[in-house]
C-alpha cells in the first residue's frame, strides 16, 4: 500500500538517509563522483533539509507498506501562481511500477490546492527522469547551464500547466 503524507522536521533523519540510496545509483555516471558527494553532503545534510523546511520548501514523503520509499519537495516562485518542484526522488526498487507517477501527482494536487497554474521543475539533460516527466506532461520550456560552486549544473527547465 502507498502513502503519500506531508514531511515535518521529525522526517528530516529519513529524507537524509533515502537520499543517500537514491542519489547513488541514479546519478552514477551521469555527474562525477565528487559531484554526488559535495550535492549530498550540501543539500541533503540534516542541517541543510531542516533550513529547506524553515525557508517554505513543503516536503512530500511517500512510503510503501509503512516504509519510507521517496520524497519530492516544492515551493513557490516569484512568477505568479507557478510552483517549483525542488526534487522528487524514488528508491530504485520502486521505479517502473507507478509509485513515481502517483508521488509527482500528489505534488501537482498539493499545489493547485495553493493556487497553482503551472509546476516547473529542473532535469539534469543526461538523466534519463526527463522522459518521466515528459509521459506525465511536462515539456522542455529552456536549456540552462548554471554554475553552482565547482560545477556546472546543464539541466533542462520543465513545465506543466495545472489545468
Amino acid at each position: 500500500m502507498i502513502e503519500i503524507r506531508e514531511a515535518g522536521i521529525d522526517d528530516i533523519p529519513t529524507i537524509h538517509e533515502l537520499a543517500h540510496q537514491i542519489w547513488w545509483p541514479t546519478y552514477q555516471g551521469i555527474i562525477s563522483d565528487t559531484q554526488i558527494t559535495f550535492m549530498l553532503e550540501n543539500i541533503y545534510s540534516e542541517l541543510s533539509l531542516k533550513k529547506q523546511l524553515e525557508e517554505g520548501n513543503t516536503f512530500l514523503l511517500l512510503c510503501s507498506n509503512q516504509e519510507a520509499k521517496g520524497f519530492a519537495a516544492f515551493s513557490k516562485t516569484d512568477i505568479d501562481k507557478t510552483y517549483k518542484l525542488q526534487k522528487i526522488y524514488l528508491h530504485p526498487d520502486q521505479q517502473g511500477r507507478g509509485t513515481g507517477r502517483k508521488l509527482i501527482e500528489a505534488v501537482e494536487d498539493a499545489v493547485k490546492k495553493l493556487g497553482a497554474d503551472h509546476l516547473i521543475l529542473n532535469v539534469q539533460r543526461d538523466n534519463k527522469a526527463r522522459f518521466f516527466y515528459e509521459k506525465n506532461g511536462y515539456s522542455v520550456i529552456q536549456v540552462l547551464d548554471i554554475p553552482y560552486y565547482d560545477f556546472v549544473l546543464n539541466d533542462y527547465i520543465m513545465q506543466k500547466e495545472l489545468i
